[in-house]
């Protein structure tokens, strides 16, 4: 039987560099309003993933998530899962509009151990550059500032995102959604990019993220390719505990430039 989680959705960035959340430049690009962040969607999908395994899906399970059409502040977007042979088909609508679909499941095996050697440790730019086929090149590495998982940090965003699960704040654990977006901050503190658009992820957690902990992200570009006029850039991610611990291994899409951009250009 599928289960289904409504929630008001909230937009986190009115106030974010990314105008595509502004309701004015968002509406220069055809939108209705400013776009809730696809952060904030995943972390709605992962609500009946936690509530069909708990805690063990923070430490081993998969989600993947992609983003079709946008969901606004202030509406109410509803997440269907239904249960298949391996896990749970995933679905988001707001106002009868199919807005994100993916799929939730519990590996049996243990995720695939990390090498830390393998990834290589940088830091963000003092001075970004702009966004750019050079600057977002496949091959390059990325860094992150750390996100310090404080007590305030981590009940802002069970607010801000609705979750009323007492999962986290009962055992002091990071939602998934903070995990997820170390991966914008691959991006965001690494390019000056104009208004850009979070497409999808695919996440394999390997631990949880826990209250006292910082969370830092690794990624190497593995693509910057044409789609239909967009410029659509992919990371590989590693999102660590304490600099030491993996906590997910994320598969990153983000729509750098769109094609509104390069058409006015």
């Amino acid at each position: 039987m599928s289960m289904t989680f409504r929630v008001e959705a909230y937009n986190l960035s009115h106030a974010s560099e990314n105008r595509i959340h502004d309701d004015a430049t968002a509406q220069r690009f055809g939108f209705t309003g400013g776009l809730v962040p696809g952060v904030e969607v995943f972390a709605y999908c992962c609500h009946p993933a936690v509530e069909r395994w708990g805690r063990d899906f923070l430490r081993r399970g998969e989600i993947a998530v992609g983003f079709q059409k946008p969901v606004y502040d202030g509406r109410v977007a509803t997440v269907t899962a239904t249960p298949e042979a391996d896990g749970l088909a995933l679905a988001v609508e707001s106002e009868g509009v199919a807005c994100a679909s993916g799929f939730a499941r519990m590996p049996e095996a243990p995720a695939p151990t990390v090498s830390l050697a393998d990834w290589l440790a940088v830091s963000p730019p003092e001075t970004r550059p702009k966004a750019s086929d050079e600057s977002l090149a496949p091959g390059l590495w990325l860094g992150t500032r750390a996100l310090e998982l404080t007590p305030q940090v981590l009940a802002d965003y069970l607010r801000d995102v609705r979750e009323a699960a007492p999962l986290y704040t009962e055992q002091g654990l990071a939602h998934p959604g903070l995990v997820l977006r170390m991966c914008n901050w691959l991006l965001t503190q690494n390019v000056l990019l104009g208004p850009w658009i979070h497409i999808g992820s695919k996440l394999r957690f390997h631990s949880e993220a826990r209250l006292g902990e910082s969370l830092t992200a690794r990624g190497r570009i593995t693509g910057n390719i044409d789609r239909k006029g967009h410029r659509i850039v992919t990371i590989d991610a590693l999102v660590l505990a304490d600099a030491a611990r993996p906590v997910a291994r994320v598969t990153h899409d983000a729509i750098w430039r769109p094609r509104q951009v390069a058409e006015v250009g």
